[in-house]
């Protein structure tokens, strides 16, 4: 590692290893972390940290570090090179590939992983200059049937929701554990206020027992791969018994008929009986649900990741609409964004008559600007003129966390190019014909879009800790290099240089902004490229360190021009030219990151975007589903198979960005979770090693006897399965037994929490004689 400072110092930061990134401030000495706590100035977590945070100095220094440019070689190995001739071959190649197969030969895949979203941006200037459309990434094998569903709810796929659990007096928890995975506010903290309260009741609803279900009031223990059986049964009880909320309904939604119609046709006592629970139970939490003051869902990948995952996303959606707990305190409402880290996809457009392109092979189309990671082996090996050739990954590890590893082994050995660029030397990057090293989280200035929360929003710039390890760079400085490669920008600006050295000095950024118009004005074809105009730029006027952000400057003029009002709320003057340059400045200067807004539960029905503001709740595509589901008879699984809930969450396994194995403190091998019962039947105890074999493949993992599961269903984590330092597999790899063929039809997400395996005792290996 590189030579750091023996000073002690103290930075205020962030977690990356969820969308929470909850502020932290972290102890250095001698280049190494030698303690981190919660931030107490941090605005929105106060404080407060999980005991996976602790543990990231195995992700800031560890021995799959890259530390310099890598080019295959004829024989497979990787050979160090200079970044000039890295981005010069590479430049010559995508320039060759794009002017000869066309643009839509190249995909752009990750990007911007938790926390890493600045880099995000510049990247994706890679697939303008070569003329593609295509983006792959994690959110659309996790998310974009929640993308979809609010697109046609709200008008656009970029209106997103978020949960006020905090203020609810009753939350449903489904398909979800945020004591282990978050993803609302200081969740340990929040589910402890919950618990506590004898006034307000928590709702898990879960196949297993989890450290949630275990702190609700109460816990329906659902049969995996019926939660549309059970969310259709709530809303046929709360319709048919008369419990929506009229008045919301008529004041702000349409389509509600054609919905209560379906509703009224189900036959709730049938549907209950499909989920294993007792028809009392699901009566009582409907009743309760509709009928509390302030109710709010949150949903995660237990639902999204299953059977009929995009009717699942609907009908949570109805919950909280039907019931009229939308746009209110306690409840589910829409927020604002800086950083835009979604499109809108339009697939009606056919419909008007425009054409929409869709894919080679698979004939899909986007959602959200983003393509399902499902299809990419098909797309690059398609037979024909106008399959993918090359492949640009960024902060992804497809061969471990996308589905069926086989085919993308097999798949990426067919490209004419791949190029990686990670801060370790992944599965993938070993597989690559260039391996670019970028800077580590902590060694660049860095932000996240995941700033979901209403009303009042809030954006966290990270300021660097270290300098960039070896010759590694950060992805900013990465593709602003490339594309001068690729002539796509000069390597000089020298007026709006001059102009920025003086910035500094002037309120609003008005000079500069003029000058930079003027030139985009001039030179047309650079306003693709603008992120990296404002990095070379103004960039280089900005305090050390920080270059990356000034992509921000524009993005938070235009979120005043947008939310005047809020961002006013949240103390931050200024008139119609400098409101946005002052609130530009409180980014960049503040540490802890800063409230950007504060909204009024008003300002959401603005937020929507159909012409009428209204919600429009009957989606013709999920009633057709809803009907039938009602032909279905429930879960698919085979006799004598178990079904494989993969990718739980435990307390030490987090994203893939911990390579080193030797952060966990328990669950080093990522066991098996089986219910004593099916262990007894088949006669293992824990401890014992277990085949597990999907129709993709097989694996060898260690049982753990655990009753928190339901008889017939099993769990593995994710996160593991990497061969760190080259060596064995650590832990189960989870996606060789994974399909990319066994996924939700209309968006092909993974159902990753729905596998059928079937499991026998492993052969234990003769002993090794002492002759």
């Amino acid at each position: 590692m590189a030579a750091h400072s023996s000073t002690v110092q103290q930075h205020p930061s962030a977690c990356i290893l969820c969308s929470r990134n909850c502020g932290i401030t972290i102890t250095t000495e001698n280049g190494r972390f030698t303690k981190i706590k919660g931030d107490s100035a941090h605005p929105m977590t106060d404080g407060y940290i999980c005991q996976k945070a602790a543990r990231l100095e195995h992700y800031q220094n560890h021995d799959d570090r890259l530390s310099q440019p890598l080019k295959r070689q004829p024989d497979g190995s990787h050979q160090p090179i200079s970044w000039d001739q890295a981005l010069s071959e590479i430049a010559t190649r995508l320039l060759q590939i794009r002017d000869t197969h066309g643009g839509d030969a190249f995909a752009f895949v990750g990007g911007g992983g938790q926390g890493n979203h600045l880099g995000g941006a510049y990247g994706q200037q890679i697939r303008q200059a070569m003329k593609s459309r295509y983006v792959y990434s994690a959110l659309a094998q996790e998310k974009t049937q929640d993308f979809w569903v609010n697109g046609r709810l709200f008008g656009d796929q970029r209106c997103h929701t978020t949960e006020d659990v905090e203020h609810a007096d009753y939350v449903l928890f489904i398909g979800c554990n945020p004591y282990q995975a978050h993803g609302i506010p200081n969740a340990r903290d929040t589910l402890k206020a919950l618990k506590k309260d004898p006034d307000r009741t928590m709702v898990v609803i879960d196949p297993r027992l989890s450290e949630t279900a275990k702190m609700a009031d109460i816990h329906l223990p659902i049969k995996p791969g019926t939660d549309a059986y059970l969310l259709s049964a709530m809303l046929a009880i709360i319709v048919q018994e008369g419990l929506h909320d009229r008045e919301f309904l008529d004041h702000h939604c349409t389509g509600f008929e054609a919905v209560e119609n379906e509703l009224l046709n189900i036959r709730v006592q049938d549907y209950v009986a499909l989920t294993d629970l007792k028809l009392d139970d699901v009566q009582k939490v409907a009743r309760e649900f509709a009928r509390a003051r302030r109710a709010c869902v949150r949903i995660d990948l237990g639902i999204q990741q299953t059977l009929n995952t995009t009717l699942n996303a609907y009908l949570e959606k109805l919950l909280y609409l039907l019931t009229g707990n939308f746009a209110r305190p306690g409840g589910n409402n829409l927020h604002s964004f800086l950083l835009p880290i979604l499109g809108n996809s339009d697939e009606r457009a056919a419909q008007r008559g425009k054409t929409i392109k869709r894919t080679a092979h698979h004939n899909m189309i986007p959602i959200a600007g983003l393509y399902p990671p499902n299809i990419l082996p098909d797309e690059i090996e398609h037979d024909g003129p106008d399959r993918l050739r090359a492949i640009w990954v960024d902060s992804a590890n497809p061969l471990m966390t996308y589905a069926d590893t086989p085919a993308y082994e097999r798949a990426f050995s067919k490209l004419d190019l791949l190029v990686v660029v990670d801060v370790a030397y992944t599965e993938t990057a070993q597989l690559a014909d260039y391996v670019l090293p970028a800077a580590s989280q902590y060694e660049k200035c860095e932000a996240t879009g995941f700033n979901l929360e209403f009303p009042s929003n809030f954006f966290h710039l990270r300021h660097p800790i270290y300098k960039p390890y070896g010759e590694s760079l950060p992805e900013p400085e990465i593709y602003t290099r490339l594309l001068e490669h690729m002539k796509m920008i000069p390597t000089r600006f020298p007026v709006l240089e001059r102009v920025a050295k003086y910035e500094p000095t002037q309120a609003n950024f008005q000079l500069y902004l003029a000058a930079l118009m003027g030139a985009l004005k001039m030179n047309k074809s650079w306003l693709r490229y603008a992120p990296s105009i404002l990095y070379r730029t103004l960039g280089r006027a900005l305090p050390e360190g920080i270059a990356a952000s000034a992509l921000l400057l524009p993005l938070a003029i235009d979120y005043v021009n947008k939310h005047e009002d809020a961002v006013k709320r949240a103390d931050i003057s200024g008139g119609r030219f400098s409101l946005g340059a002052n609130l530009f400045r409180k980014i960049i200067e503040s540490r802890s990151g800063t409230i950007i807004s504060t909204h009024e539960f008003k300002d959401i029905w603005r937020f929507i975007k159909n012409k009428d503001r209204r919600v429009h709740l009957a989606i013709e595509e999920m009633l057709a589903e809803l009907r039938t589901l009602g032909q279905d008879t429930g879960s698919k699984e085979e006799d004598g198979s178990f079904i494989l809930m993969a990718g739980e969450r435990r307390s030490y396994n987090a994203n893939q960005i911990y390579r080193d194995p030797a952060w966990r403190k328990v669950d080093k091998d990522g066991s098996l979770r089986i219910h004593s019962q099916d262990a007894e039947t088949l006669g293992v105890i824990t401890g014992d090693r277990i085949e597990v074999q999907s129709k993709n493949g097989s694996i060898e993992v260690i049982a753990e006897v655990d009753d928190s599961v339901r008889l017939g269903m099993v769990t593995l984590p994710h996160g593991y399965g990497m061969r760190y330092q080259g060596g064995e597999r650590q832990g189960p790899a989870l996606n060789l037994l994974t399909s990319s063929e066994h996924c939700d039809p209309f968006t092909k997400t993974p159902y990753h929490k729905y596998v059928p395996v079937t499991l026998k005792k492993a052969v234990s290996p003769p002993a090794e004689s002492c002759a």
